[in-house]
């Protein structure tokens, strides 16, 4: 088959491999009939994520057809149409039983390293390196999906593919990072990054009672996608964003605010350029320029969602600040399995259309245009799908 394959920094290739098998009697072997980049794939890409391996398949955000089960799998049959978490979990573990569902305990065959890094291992990914299971991803022909009867959920055939494939991740992960602002009545909440999962974020915000939501980027085109779904924006190459919050809040801040930009932040400021030396450096992995200016913004008692993903260590994190304000820490990857039917019952009633953020659309083969357009062109390039 054809899977898109990680051959180092800023190096993809879509090459023959071999057909995934049925390997575990709970797996399942699914057809891709859509699949997207996500920003997070820009993290492999870009080389910041370590334990890559040259000839991994990428993908972590699908969906498709089942085309064979493990006998252990009795809740999906041959034929359904599927859409699969990006995380990947066993449903039986403690942490499961939590529904703390990318927490799962068993499902990372090779947990040391994440357990010499972390303490402890998180739930591994689809295409998202050995640190998190060395699972092949789905940007691919085919694809095995473990845990088969948790995971995947089947679809309706009157919705699209791609009305229903951001339910894969970043849907899930914006409305998460809503809800983890613990939203009140009158709320203001300021969301960092305007990409896919800010996007989401902004209209599960007004879907949980903010009253106002303001968007902070400097890409034109994200700015004005956020303004659509209601948004006020602030463009950070144009106006100091601590001043113009204080401004838009009478001198309180934000409520609660979302760093839905994770470690590759832009910024202007001296921070901002301090971490783009140090990472050019090598002398550090993450740029938390953007997390630094959300706590700064935060008002007292808020709250501070971080969705965006980090790898590694934070220099200069004003843990001071947070503590003086009383701030509380909301984060981590998506409890994928509690969102699935919720949200998939919110496209089905029309509350959303989760389409209107794709601006482009490949074959599987233009893979690797496509991860250097999405790379470099994030003025016009917004969400790309690929099609197998």
């Amino acid at each position: 088959m054809k899977a898109v394959t990680w051959c180092g920094k800023q190096n993809v290739k879509v090459e023959r491999v071999d057909d995934p098998k049925i390997i575990n009697s709970r797996d399942a072997i699914v057809r891709v009939t859509s699949t997207a980049i996500c920003g997070s794939d820009l993290h492999l890409y870009n080389g910041y994520i370590p334990t890559m391996g040259k000839g991994d398949i990428l993908g972590h955000e699908f969906m498709g057809e089942i085309v064979e089960l493990g006998h252990d799998v009795h809740n999906l049959a041959v034929g359904d149409r599927v859409v699969v978490p990006f995380t990947i979990s066993c449903g039986k573990c403690w942490f499961c039983e939590q529904t703390l569902w990318s927490l799962c305990d068993n499902s990372n065959p090779s947990p040391e390293k994440a357990e010499a890094m972390y303490g402890f291992a998180p739930s591994a990914l689809f295409g998202y390196s050995h640190l998190f299971g060395g699972y092949a991803g789905g940007q691919a022909e085919y694809v095995r999906v473990p845990f088969a009867d948790t995971g995947p959920i089947k679809v309706p055939d009157d919705l699209s593919d791609e009305q229903v494939l951001f339910l894969s991740d970043i849907f899930p992960t914006g409305y998460q990072a809503a809800e983890q602002c613990n939203i009140h009545k009158g709320d203001v909440v300021a969301i960092w990054g305007a990409g896919p999962v800010g996007q989401f974020a902004i209209r599960s915000a007004f879907m949980l009672g903010a009253a106002r939501v303001i968007a902070i980027d400097h890409y034109v085109s994200r700015l004005s996608m956020a303004e659509q779904a209601g948004a006020e924006t602030i463009d950070f190459s144009d106006e100091y964003v601590f001043d113009r919050i204080m401004d838009m809040t009478a001198g309180r801040g934000a409520d609660a605010v979302i760093d839905a930009v994770g470690l590759e932040s832009h910024g202007i400021t001296p921070d901002a350029l301090y971490d783009r030396l140090k990472a050019a450096a090598y002398a550090a992995t993450d740029r938390p320029h953007a997390l630094r200016q959300a706590i700064h913004c935060c008002r007292k008692g808020g709250t501070v969602s971080i969705p965006g993903v980090y790898g590694g260590l934070l220099d200069k994190f004003p843990l001071g600040a947070a503590f003086g304000k009383g701030l509380t820490f909301r984060m981590g990857q998506t409890h994928m399995h509690r969102y699935l039917q919720p949200l998939l019952d919110r496209i089905r009633n029309g509350d959303i259309d989760p389409t209107f953020v794709i601006t482009h659309r490949f074959k599987l083969g233009e893979a690797p245009k496509a991860y250097d357009l999405f790379n470099e062109n994030k003025t016009e390039c917004i969400k790309v799908i690929l099609k197998p």
